[in-house]
């Protein structure tokens, strides 16, 4: 019986998952295509998962050279899963739809797949949306978060991630229930079944941040929701990961016991409660806004601290609305 050869054996599919992307969808397909045409690019085939789009996302799509798949409308991870299910190849990549791969994005993550102790390794970002303050404030968060991590991490996203076929079988791929955190809550369960996770920061792809307050804490606040599923479920990453610390963590329960406790104002034995939290959530910001300021030398990245210190009330809100959905599935007898 013939063999497969080992350029074989690390060919990439690449699955990208979208919905009503219209406004980032062609330079990010422009994007991989070129990567695939490159002289001896492992990247040979390319899968877009249009999950119910209402707009012209899935025109788009069909002028790239590209596989569509028709989804259901069901979140990411349903739309993830049938594009690295209907995949041919033993890498699987994935982007999101709102980014735009540099030419070496996945050059650069595939060294770790030479190593079988690897199942998975993401890169990081660039920035198409460096216009706008709140969107380089997000920007350069992230990008402060990933220079401070190190080969090996115990947290992958799925905006750019390299994971092998096997390691996803292994584990059923991703829980679509999730409709936050799904690529979280799979890179625990990778780790969990025995594989290492790998980080890569000169991996990037550039993404369209947010730019405006509504849509950035609309989502926000969906993450608070999720993250208590997610460290529920998971119990032993609460405290900090990779990523992020304990000192990200304790936030949205701190501006939620500042807004709980404001009666207390009233009453002079207590109010500190109140000045308390509130102080603490304030100091919680200073570490990465001296970090921000250090690096970048801007006043502007002041900002920082109260847009953190906003975004902690709003994913404190979806916490709050997560906790009382998980005591109202349990009251149930439903789980979670």
């Amino acid at each position: 019986m013939a063999t497969a050869s080992p350029n074989q054996l690390s060919l990439v599919s690449l699955v990208i998952p979208g919905r009503d992307c219209e406004r980032t969808l062609a330079n990010c397909l422009q994007a991989v295509c070129t990567i695939k045409a490159q002289p001896d690019s492992r990247l040979a085939e390319i899968i877009f998962v249009d999950d119910g789009s209402h707009d012209t996302t899935r025109e788009i799509a069909c002028s790239f050279d590209v596989t569509l798949i028709e989804g259901e409308g069901r979140g990411p991870g349903a739309a993830r899963n049938l594009g690295w299910r209907a995949a041919k190849h033993p890498l699987i990549w994935f982007v999101d739809s709102d980014c735009v791969a540099e030419p070496d994005a996945l050059a650069v993550l595939l060294p770790f797949m030479d190593d079988p102790e690897f199942g998975g390794v993401s890169g990081s970002y660039g920035t198409m949306t460096d216009h706008s303050l709140l969107s380089r404030l997000i920007h350069e968060e992230i990008v402060e978060r990933h220079r401070r991590m190190g080969r090996r991490v115990n947290f992958l996203a799925t905006f750019n991630v390299l994971y092998r076929r096997a390691a996803l079988e292994k584990v059923g791929g991703f829980d679509e229930r999730f409709l936050k955190g799904q690529d979280a809550e799979l890179s625990f369960r990778v780790q969990a079944a025995g594989y290492a996770l790998g980080f890569d920061i000169r991996s990037r792809v550039r993404h369209y941040h947010p730019t405006r307050w509504r849509s950035y804490l609309r989502t926000q606040r969906q993450q608070g929701y999720w993250r208590l599923f997610l460290h529920t479920n998971h119990q032993g990453h609460s405290m900090g990961d990779s990523y992020s610390g304990f000192v990200d963590h304790v936030q949205p329960p701190l501006a939620m016991l500042s807004l709980a406790s404001l009666p207390l104002l009233a009453f002079d034995r207590w109010r500190w409660v109140t000045i308390g939290a509130f102080a603490l959530l304030l100091l919680a910001q200073l570490p990465m806004t001296m970090r921000l300021l250090m690096r970048l030398k801007r006043p502007s990245y002041l900002a920082y601290a109260a847009m953190s210190a906003i975004r902690a009330y709003w994913r404190g809100i979806g916490l709050t609305h997560g906790t009382l959905a998980l005591i109202k599935q349990r009251l149930s007898g439903k789980g979670s």
